[in-house]
């Protein structure tokens, strides 16, 4: 593949550049922990293609971004809320601070066994060292002083025209209804948050996605005579919740619409989770049981009331939830004029089109339950149990693959989860059961056996004949059944300058799944190098293997054979700084696929991203130009960008072209930020963009947005 003179000056330039950097001596150092939460959530963007919200995973860091926690008063809690630190680490800090007395300076940190250079840069920003302990006392005076509020406006749009919002003439509309999108190409957003340090919270969040309907009056006579009083103004989705915590024996109440996270995912966890990164080790799950719901997935939370309440050792919690959920029907019945049963439950929350509007709260979901909770300084034990009620029977059509999984109207599901620490060694896991007899589970341990290295191990068994609404386990597919795995992974301190990470993970899958029609296996190995040249410069190098089996398409068998498939991927990074103001990264990323003995194409992903943050201004800037070239949609390379507060942005690069963004975010008051994002791909190779409605004609596609911050 040849690189045409725009990809050799690119490549000069940032030679040119990293040379000059190294050569520098800037006092700011280079933070890595954004990049390690982004590798996290590029990780679980390759595994979907569902637009998903992130703001559930990180929500607490920009807490404690903004309000730094104070280690001196931390509880195992709060630090569990730090997503760098495992429980190894967690408890050596404790213990310190307990031999010790309250820490004095935050350089005391490397007196911690577990603490090495990485890990402390990681959390730097989110913690501090305090000799006050906090008072939080709940008075209408106190919370009148210090109470928190937040309001989020964000405005986005794709600037070309796309086929679902074109022209199209009434008499055509009518014959084919869901050839259009009933609303305006705008996608908008509300959020308004209320925070009293985090002991009482209350939100709302609102979210109209482009293509949804805002006022009903817009939409076409003969659409709105089809979906009837499924059309309806304002937003689309709505969000509230009210919720208290750590008052007494109350630890957490939340009514309205909330998450529930017990155990490692296993029987209950509702909302996103990180799975595997360049982070090997860090695949144990902390649950934090009752949270409130920030996010915009429409489907996936609980709608209700739900409280924990803590007794000496004990946290008891219980929960009810009722709320409709989006699901695809079978035919009316002529005789009784309902719909007699489920055919599928529907996960993306967009109802732009007749056909998903209609679907839209089609059922009603009842969830209800319980877990206890005993835990002291090693030990912890966790009870959790619930059942889940349809409103009517799922009946899923059979295909070989399916017949396995859950059809009916109700199930239960319990599970009992485990986590010890004895000395360097964390063992944990858990066993769940659904109530049709099939059962998951899965065991492991991180330890330290060294001050330089850390080992995480993972067994898993999910049966074929396990089902769970809300389960979120570590897995290499998209739910936790039918599927065996082993995972291996070390961090290894070479030297104070270099870190060795890696992980390998095998898995099997005993049954047939979604296109690959007989058993089937595979593994995954990744291996990176970090190498800190100075505090200002960082660097890695990563290589990652994925084998999987899929079907080979065959038109003479009606049961198609399977072939192994291979996908390798090479990266180098580089972070640094050029002055204290001037943070700039690059990435190099090429990528082979080969399918059997054939290889089946190549690609790569090259950027340059600046980011302009003076320590002392209102203004600051970010900017990338990146240039790909994939032979299909099979050698996509996913990146993370930039975006506004509690947004994101995870393309996938395919095809030929390139995409450039821009970034600002000014501060027009001590309590007002404003953002502006502008981003622009260009494909050479196509002369449309996109598919279907989304189909651009045109190989440009633009998208711009805009955000306001209002903090009182």
């Amino acid at each position: 593949m040849l690189f045409h003179y725009k990809r050799i000056i690119l490549v000069i330039f940032t030679l040119i550049l990293s040379v000059f950097s190294i050569a520098q001596e800037p006092e700011s150092p280079i933070k890595t922990d954004e990049t390690d939460i982004s590798d996290k959530i590029e990780n679980i963007a390759e595994s979907t293609e569902t637009i998903l919200d992130y703001t559930e995973l990180i929500e607490d860091l920009k807490y404690y971004r903004e309000h730094p926690l104070n280690l001196n008063y931390a509880t195992e809690e709060d630090l569990r809320k730090l997503i760098f630190l495992n429980n190894i680490q967690i408890f050596n800090l404790l213990a310190y601070r307990e031999t010790y007395g309250n820490f004095i300076t935050i350089y005391e940190l490397q007196g911690v066994d577990g603490f090495d250079y990485e890990t402390i840069q990681k959390i730097l920003p989110y913690v501090k060292v305090g000799r006050e302990k906090p008072k939080v006392s709940i008075s209408l005076k106190k919370i009148a002083k210090y109470m928190r509020n937040d309001v989020f406006i964000r405005y986005q749009r794709i600037i070309q025209e796309q086929k679902g919002y074109s022209a199209i003439d009434d008499s055509l509309l009518y014959e084919n209804p869901n050839s259009r999108y009933m609303g305006s190409p705008d996608k908008i957003y509300f959020r308004y948050g209320f925070n009293y340090f985090n002991r009482i919270r209350f939100g709302i969040t609102a979210e109209k996605d482009a293509g949804e309907v805002f006022l009903k009056n817009n939409v076409n006579d003969s659409i709105r005579n089809l979906v009837g009083t499924k059309l309806k103004n304002g937003f689309d989705f709505y969000s509230i919740h009210f919720s208290l915590k750590d008052i007494g024996h109350l630890k957490a109440l939340t009514i309205g619409d909330y998450q529930l996270q017990f155990g490692q995912g296993l029987t209950l966890w509702s909302g996103l989770a990180f799975g595997k990164s360049s982070d090997a080790i860090d695949i144990k799950k902390f649950a934090v049981g009752v949270k409130p719901y920030t996010s915009t997935d429409e489907n996936g939370f609980f709608r209700g009331i739900a409280s924990t309440i803590g007794i000496k050792n004990f946290d008891i919690s219980a929960f009810y939830s009722s709320h409709k959920i989006d699901a695809n029907l079978g035919e009316i019945d002529t005789l009784t004029d309902e719909t007699p049963y489920i055919t599928s439950l529907q996960e993306s929350g967009l109802h732009r089109t007749p056909n998903e509007l209609l679907y839209k709260k089609a059922v009603n979901l009842m969830v209800f339950g319980g877990n206890v909770t005993y835990k002291n300084k090693r030990l912890k034990l966790g009870l959790t149990a619930y059942k889940s009620k349809l409103e009517k029977e799922l009946l899923k059509d059979f295909f070989p693959y399916n017949q396995f999984n859950f059809n009916g109207t109700e199930i239960i599901d319990a599970g009992i989860d485990y986590s010890y620490l004895f000395n360097k060694l964390n063992i944990f896991g858990e066993v769940s059961v659904s109530q049709n007899g099939g059962w998951a589970q899965l065991h492991g341990f991180t330890a330290n056996p060294h001050p330089r290295l850390f080992l995480t191990v993972l067994y898993r068994n999910y049966q074929k004949n396990y089902y769970n609404f809300f389960s979120n386990a570590f897995a290499e597919g998209s739910y936790n059944h039918n599927e065996k795995g082993f995972y291996t992974g070390i961090r290894l301190n070479l030297h104070s300058k270099w870190i060795l990470t890696a992980y390998i993970d095998n898995f099997s899958f005993p049954w047939l799944k979604y296109r690959v029609d007989a058993p089937s296996r595979g593994n995954e190995f990744l291996v990176q190098t970090d190498y800190s040249l100075s505090k200002n410069v960082f660097m890695y190098f990563r290589f990652r293997q994925k084998n999987k089996q899929i079907n080979y398409p065959n038109e003479e068998q009606f049961i198609e054979s399977i072939v192994n498939t291979r996908k390798n991927y090479f990266r180098f990074h580089i972070e640094y700084s050029i002055s204290p103001s001037v943070v700039m990264k690059n990435r190099l990323e090429y990528v082979i696929f080969k399918e059997g003995n054939f290889n089946k194409g190549t690609g790569y992903l090259i950027y340059h991203d600046i980011a302009w943050k003076p320590p002392s201004g209102k203004l600051s800037v970010i900017f990338r130009y990146s240039l790909f070239d994939t032979d299909s949609y099979d050698e996509r390379i996913y990146a993370y960008e930039n975006d506004v507060l509690y947004a994101f942005s995870v393309p996938a690069y395919y095809y030929k072209g390139s995409r450039g963004y821009i970034l600002l975010k000014y501060q027009l008051t001590r309590k007002i930020n404003f953002w502006l994002r502008f981003a622009h791909t260009y494909i050479n190779n196509r002369q449309t963009f996109g598919t279907a409605l989304d189909e651009i004609n045109g190989n440009t596609k633009s998208e711009v947005k805009v955000q306001l911050r209002i903090k009182f």
